[in-house]
This record gives C-alpha cells, sequence and structure tokens, in this order.
C-alpha cells in the first residue's frame, strides 16, 4: 500500500510537472507571436518616415538607378528612421530588383510598406513644369532639363533637328512658337520626344476654333501671330496697354510700312543687356531687322505670354503708328499718331536716358 501512494504521488507530480511544462511553452509560444507579430507590424504599417517639420519630400529616382543609389537618396536627410526594417521588407517585397525611375513624394508619417509599394509600384507624383520668360531655344531647353529627367542636350538637339520637326510643322527657326508659356502637369521621366509630343498637343489645344476664327478676321497665321506677340511681350510689360502696341504693329503692316521693332535688333544682336537701341544697330544685316527688312521676322524673339497672343487677337484699333517709352520709365509707353509727335515723345525720352547716364 504505502508503495501504491507514493506512485500516485508521484505520477501527480510528473502531471502537474507535464502540465507546467506545456503551459510555460505555450506563454512562450504566445509571447514570441506576440512580438512577432508587433516587429511585422513595425515592418508594414508603423510610421517610418521623418520630415522634421516638413509635410512632404520628394525623390527623383533617374534611369538605371541601384537599390544602393535609392536607398543614399532617402538617407541622405534621415527621411527614414528605422533603415533595418524598411530594408528588410524592401527585399521581401523584392523591390530591389525592381527598380523605377519617377518624382515621388514622400509625406511624414509613411510606413515602409506605403513606401515601397508606391516605388515598386511606380506611382509617381507628376510635377508642375512651369516656363516663361524665356528668348532662345537654349534657354529654353536648359529651364527644362532643370524640371524633367531629359537634358537640355537631348532637348536641344531636336528642336535643331529639321526633319523631326517637319512632321509638328515647324523649323529651328520658329519651333519656339510652338510653346505656350503655361503650368503644365508632366512625369518627371517624361522623354524629351514624349515632352514635345505634349507640348504640340497643347499648342494645337491652345489654338481652339474661336482663336482660328479670329486669326482669319484679322488675317495673320498662327506663327505671325506668334512672332508679332513676341515682339508686343518685349516691349511693354504692362498688360493693359499691349493691345495698344499691337495695334500700332498692325496698322504698320496694313500700311506696308517697316515694323522697326527695336526688341527685333536686340535679338539680333544677342545681347540681351542693351537698354538704349543706337542707330548703328539698325544697320546690321540681319532677317530680325525690321528696321531693314519688310514684315514679321522668321520666327518669334521670345515665347509670348498668353496675355500677349490675346492682346494681338484682340489689338486695339486706333490711329497710333508710333509709340515710344514714356520718360517717367513707368514702363508705359507715348502714343503718338505724326512722326513729329513721336519725334517729341522720343527726344523726352532720350534727354530721361541721358539724365540717367544710360548710354547703351
Amino acid at each position: 500500500m504505502p508503495n501504491y501512494y507514493a506512485n500516485l504521488i508521484k505520477r501527480d507530480k510528473n502531471r502537474s510537472r507535464r502540465k507546467q511544462i506545456i503551459r510555460t511553452f505555450l506563454l512562450i509560444l504566445i509571447i514570441a507571436f506576440l512580438i512577432t507579430g508587433y516587429l511585422g507590424y513595425r515592418m508594414l504599417y508603423k510610421p517610418n518616415v521623418w520630415l522634421n517639420g516638413q509635410a512632404s519630400v520628394a525623390i527623383n529616382i533617374k534611369s538605371g538607378s541601384t537599390w544602393e543609389d535609392v536607398k543614399l537618396m532617402l538617407y541622405k536627410n534621415g527621411t527614414i528612421v528605422h533603415r533595418g526594417s524598411f530594408e528588410q521588407l524592401a527585399v521581401l517585397m523584392k523591390y530591389p530588383d525592381h527598380i523605377k525611375t519617377g518624382h515621388y513624394i514622400l509625406k511624414e508619417g509613411m510606413s515602409n510598406k506605403q513606401i515601397i509599394s508606391k516605388l515598386r509600384a511606380k506611382q509617381q507624383d507628376p510635377v508642375n513644369l512651369v516656363f516663361n520668360n524665356i528668348r532662345i531655344k537654349e534657354e529654353l531647353a536648359g529651364h527644362i532639363s532643370e524640371q524633367i529627367e531629359a537634358d537640355s542636350v537631348s532637348l536641344i538637339k531636336l528642336l535643331n533637328d529639321a526633319e523631326y520637326l517637319k512632321k509638328f510643322g515647324f523649323t529651328p527657326a520658329n519651333i519656339i512658337s510652338m510653346f505656350i508659356p503655361n503650368t503644365y502637369q508632366v512625369y518627371w521621366d517624361i522623354t524629351a520626344e514624349k515632352f514635345i509630343e505634349r507640348m504640340n498637343k497643347e499648342y494645337k489645344s491652345f489654338w481652339s476654333e474661336k482663336r482660328k476664327a479670329r486669326l482669319a478676321e484679322i488675317r495673320l497665321t498662327e506663327l505671325q501671330a506668334m512672332t508679332l506677340a513676341s515682339i508686343v511681350e518685349k516691349e511693354t510689360n504692362q498688360k493693359d496697354e499691349k493691345p495698344d502696341v499691337a495695334g500700332v504693329y498692325m496698322n504698320r503692316l496694313h500700311d506696308g510700312w517697316l515694323l522697326q521693332a527695336d526688341p527685333t535688333l536686340v535679338y539680333a544682336l544677342g545681347d540681351f543687356s542693351i537698354k538704349r537701341v543706337l542707330n548703328v544697330y539698325k544697320t546690321i544685316d540681319s532677317p530680325y531687322n525690321t528696321y531693314k527688312y519688310f514684315g514679321l521676322p522668321p520666327g518669334p524673339i521670345c515665347l509670348p505670354s498668353i496675355s500677349s497672343i490675346e492682346a494681338v487677337l484682340n489689338y486695339r484699333q486706333h490711329k497710333y503708328m508710333y509709340f515710344c517709352a514714356r520718360e517717367d520709365f513707368s514702363g508705359y509707353h507715348n502714343f503718338a499718331v505724326t512722326l513729329n509727335e513721336h519725334l517729341l515723345n522720343a527726344a523726352k525720352y532720350q534727354q530721361a536716358l541721358d539724365q540717367k547716364g544710360i548710354m547703351k
């Protein structure tokens, strides 16, 4: 009997020990599960972008970029808080093998999963491309290349390619007129070819049936209107007098006069620092010398703003044949019907230039 009771006690102890082991094992499993779950949650969903008070930051992933290049961009300013978890998830999601070019905006508080999903799926954000106050093709190409991946060399090569431009109906001399200054949403990694195709589409959209009908009324082609608008653009910054300036040039064209537009001389000389057009400049032999050659020059002398284009389309009908900058340097002009009136206005302005010491 004593052995019987001893065996019962021993079996109970063994049973209790096994239960304790099982409970301990289950507890360890639960803890491990919770830790794994937490680590997984942190890896996937916990905010991992820190922008030091900024709402967002943009990164541009260039063609040919590697995983190391992307990490360098992300880590450069401390954007990613926990790099280890970010890299682990990136590898699990196979992002290092699927680097995509583009412009991506990362926001404060984004998780690893949100970042990697965005980059891997090439969910890039468009850029607001802006260009205005441009004089020559090289300047345009340089300004555009600062806003998209395509470089200025590839852009200027196309802008000088007569055969390529022929399909759009332009030449290297007038292609700049195809670019209507505005703000356009494009993808940062757009190619030079696709960019020019997009601008041609925007150009065609700009010349609506209404505007084309107005061109027919004033007897100008699209290119002629753009070229005249570019002259108006460089004659005045005052929007309210642009229709008056356009009206003077339309009067001269209708009457068979030389345009005698000073901005075309500045363009021909290529010295855009000139503030005072001298008589010696008027002898230069250039198709852009409107003191020597009748009609409009071969192409625009700058990118005209939409306000200047509209000023040409809706030029003010008046009898003025001359205009000269006001002597108060307000940016406005004195208009005249007769040469004698104009000479008096010009004398006042030249005297004001002399007083300021502006000789060139």
